[in-house]
């Protein structure tokens, strides 16, 4: 994977800033993405002072006119697509199933899902033009464990991981891998958000065998290895990045 071309969506915070960080200090070219131009311009300051090339497109993934103009931009800049690492995910509202609405599910599903689809459906396009590339996506533990109180949350990981599957096995003889990375508790400010309280971050600590929680840098150095030519026969595969807490 020598100097390639990464695009991540939701990169300006949490696990896709730290991925963005650290494909940069890798020598790859990144763009990033997210919906705040300000920070999205900081981070490619950043990221140019460690010697990278990179750029900043705004974009939101549940439209499909900005994922298109983003995969488009990012060939434009750089002339292929190698990596493309779908992070942009919402932890929506979480609470017992009889407090979601229909517009609670498609707040979370619209994002993490469709956002997903979308993103995949133009870096394919991309791609098999290439005949090479890898896609990543980002799921979570609840994407196959199930988290009493984010049941609509954990309901679109799973998604997630089934698109993640399937899309692999349409691919696997065009050069494309697809793979996600399942981070266990990780502490950003998803995660902050999510469990609401202090008490609530600490029981959390005690469900993972490590005992502690992932630092985005450490997903990060997961996407950057499921990303590499160290990978190379690996396809549909959910790598558990948790401390132990899938086992």
């Amino acid at each position: 994977m020598s100097s390639s071309v990464v695009l991540i969506t939701g990169a300006l915070t949490g696990i896709g800033r730290a991925a963005a960080v650290s494909f940069a200090k890798a020598g790859h070219s990144v763009v990033v993405s997210g919906r705040k131009p300000e920070a999205g311009q900081a981070l490619v300051r950043e990221l140019r002072s460690l010697d990278a090339k990179a750029e900043f497109v705004e974009a939101d993934v549940r439209k499909e006119d900005d994922v298109r103009r983003l995969v488009d931009r990012t060939v434009e800049r750089f002339g292929r697509l190698d990596v493309a690492v779908n992070n942009a995910g919402t932890e929506g509202r979480p609470g017992p199933i009889t407090d979601q609405t229909a517009e609670s599910y498609a707040a979370t599903f619209d994002t993490n899902v469709l956002g997903v689809i979308l993103s995949m459906k133009h870096e394919v396009r991309v791609m098999q033009g290439q005949r090479s590339g890898t896609i990543i996506n980002v799921s979570s533990t609840y994407g196959h464990e199930g988290a009493a109180g984010a049941s609509i949350y954990a309901g679109s990981k799973h998604a997630v991981e089934g698109i993640t599957k399937s899309v692999a096995l349409e691919l696997a003889k065009s050069g494309i891998r697809v793979n996600a990375v399942a981070p266990g508790p990780t502490d950003t400010g998803m995660l902050t958000r999510f469990t609401g309280t202090p008490d609530n971050k600490a029981a959390l600590v005690t469900t993972v065998p490590m005992a502690r929680l992932g630092l985005a840098e450490e997903l990060a150095n997961a996407i950057v290895f499921i990303a590499s030519d160290g990978a190379s026969f690996i396809t549909g595969h959910v790598l558990n990045a948790d401390g132990g807490k899938s086992h």
